[in-house]
């Protein structure tokens, strides 16, 4: 019998790692050893554990998240049901990416320097590392999650049924490469979502300039908030219905720079109230202006590069004047805005200048401004019908949630989700990074078949040529994370078709459609939604029977905490080693 006397203090460092410990020899976090489990009807009671991204340490938001799931999962477990919390870590692409490239910047060093394959290896220890962090932090919790079952988006496994998706979605004519407008970041270079761009009020400027009329004195103003764009000007486009302009609709403009001849058109898009009426129409780097440019069989000219500079080589043979638009190739964007306001108006072609604030997009994970341009990129086509069943991926996902097979909670996010489903745009999901899953396509460099495989092919299926280059680009984050509830439960391999209808196996068959998804609201577009589009695609069935929706932890300042600003963060285990986990 000890008979120690009891300390003043409790001390959560003598009693909270061994009793941890014991539980998980217990056997009660897996429910294939939880003896009340074993019941012939035992009710299945799953929950996937959002995985945290690997690029760091969990905040005391991610803590919030740990206890709400394992309250609900220790609840169902006491009642006797089969219950499963699975936890998992997220590769996040270009969140991990960018954190090991100002790691190795810090070291005088970039991974153009190191090479691919090295710089691999270095994310990959960098990956491991952390991981480790997360699941000592999960466990420092009291996490009662079945760790036998643990999963990482690049896991063989995971990257089999990624592959696979990719491959059955580009047979079923859901997945296509083409020139499309995207949204690009000159610092990661790399496209990114729709969803990925952040948009920011800012404050900047409203510049009118003047185009000549060709074979007249005459002039048309237009105001832009980007200048520098001027070199890709296919068109001036006006209102069909503003008098203003009734005389010169089919009339020649005359670039102020460059002297390069554009049409005046007329289209009903364009807003007469918004600055002088007229509008110059660059089709590769505004989504608007492709539109019109789509509808009107207008050239495209990019004339800002993957790294935000000005290239104007491919209009050389378009200019007539090439000496006064040179000076601006290779220029810095931001730079060669400066540059074209100064000599607009050394030539008298400024009218006025104004304060003007608009909506900027920028990149979600490193704040540059975004920069809308025309890329040759893989897509998925939301809009899409699929084979055999006469449903867009958009409409299922529409379907799942008014249909009631998906409940959203609190109820308000419905109206959110919509929002988002119902003006969905096709998903762009080639990323120009080395980290991340690769795209499963190669081109044969004999006959230029495109070759989609779950294995990357020996010999072309076309000509038989071996000259096969693999694809450089990697899949959005997004689309591996989007299969994050079934393809944790085995799939492929766990389904089978039978009489022309999908049969589950082993733990797919008993663990899902998964029971709660309990996140934050923040990813409501980045994450759940696009699980419902992937999984009842994949399976005829919702990913989830209920959507949890918790609130965010904020700093002092309002701020959502993230472990890509430490300075926002509170670390759950600084605060467990001093008060206990059941404190935090």
């Amino acid at each position: 019998m000890d008979n120690s006397p009891l300390s003043k203090a409790y001390d959560p460092k003598a009693t909270e790692e061994s009793t941890y410990i014991a539980w998980e020899q217990s056997g009660f976090f897996n429910p294939d050893t939880t003896p009340v489990a074993h019941e012939k009807n035992a009710t299945p009671f799953t929950i996937m554990m959002p995985p945290p991204n690997a690029t760091g340490v969990l905040h005391i938001g991610h803590a919030m998240m740990l206890v709400i799931q394992d309250v609900l999962t220790r609840y169902h477990r006491m009642k006797g049901d089969k219950t499963l919390w699975l936890p998992g870590t997220d590769h996040a692409s270009i969140a991990t990416q960018n954190k090991v490239e100002k790691l190795l910047a810090e070291e005088g060093v970039s991974r153009h320097d190191l090479g691919r394959e090295a710089f691999l290896q270095r994310v990959g220890q960098y990956v491991e590392e952390s991981r480790g962090t997360i699941r000592s932090q999960i466990k420092k919790m009291g996490s009662s999650c079945d760790w036998s079952r643990e999963r990482y988006t690049l896991d063989p496994q995971m990257t089999k049924a990624v592959r696979a998706m990719f491959v059955r979605m580009y047979r079923d004519g859901l997945i296509y490469r083409g020139n499309r407008m995207v949204n690009w970041c000159p610092r990661c270079t790399s496209t990114l979502a729709d969803d990925e761009v952040e948009h920011k009020e800012k404050v900047g400027t409203l510049t009118y300039i003047r185009y000549a009329i060709k074979d007249s004195d005459a002039t048309i103003t237009v105001a832009t908030t980007r200048p520098e764009t001027l070199f890709g000007d296919v068109a001036i486009a006006v209102n069909p219905d503003d008098a203003r302009y009734h005389d010169l609709i089919g009339r020649i403009a005359v670039l102020p720079i460059g002297g390069r001849e554009i049409p005046i058109i007329a289209d009903a898009y364009v807003d007469a109230a918004f600055g002088t009426g007229a509008l110059k129409i660059t089709p590769a780097h505004d989504p608007n202006d492709f539109a019109i440019g789509e509808k009107y069989h207008l050239p495209l000219y990019r004339i800002i590069d993957d790294t935000g500079r000005i290239t104007l080589k491919e209009l050389t043979s378009k200019t007539p004047d090439w000496e006064s638009t040179k000076q601006f190739d290779g220029m810095d964007r931001t730079e060669a805005r400066s540059a074209v306001v100064a000599l607009l108006q050394s030539t008298g072609h400024i009218d006025h200048i104004e304060e003007h604030t608009s909506s900027v997009g920028v990149c979600y994970r490193c704040g540059t401004i975004v920069e809308p341009l025309i890329s040759l990129q893989w897509f998925v086509g939301v809009d899409t019908k699929i084979p055999q069943r006469d449903i867009s991926l958009k409409e299922l996902a529409q379907k799942a949630v008014r249909e009631k097979e998906i409940e959203i909670v609190p109820v308000r996010f419905e109206k959110q989700y919509f929002h988002w489903i119902d003006n969905l745009h096709d998903w762009c999901i080639s990323r120009q990074i080395w980290f991340g899953h690769p795209i499963p396509v190669s081109y044969c460099d004999d006959c230029s078949e495109v070759v989609v495989a779950t294995d990357m092919p020996t010999a072309c299926p076309k000509c038989k040529g071996t000259h096969l280059v693999a694809d450089p680009d990697t899949l959005d984050t997004w689309f591996s994370s989007g299969l994050w509830t079934f393809s944790t439960l085995g799939w492929p391999d766990n389904v089978e078709e039978k009489d022309g209808k999908l049969v589950k196996k082993g733990d797919l068959a008993t663990f899902h459609p998964t029971s709660v998804l309990e996140t934050g609201y923040d990813i409501l577009f980045f994450w759940v939604a696009r699980m419902i589009i992937m999984t009842e695609y994949a399976l005829s069935e919702p990913p989830f029977k209920t959507v949890y929706l918790h609130g965010l932890v904020l700093d002092k300042d309002g701020k959502k905490m993230s472990k890509s600003k430490p300075e926002t963060s509170i670390d759950p285990i600084d605060v467990a080693n001093t008060y206990g986990a059941d404190a935090v």
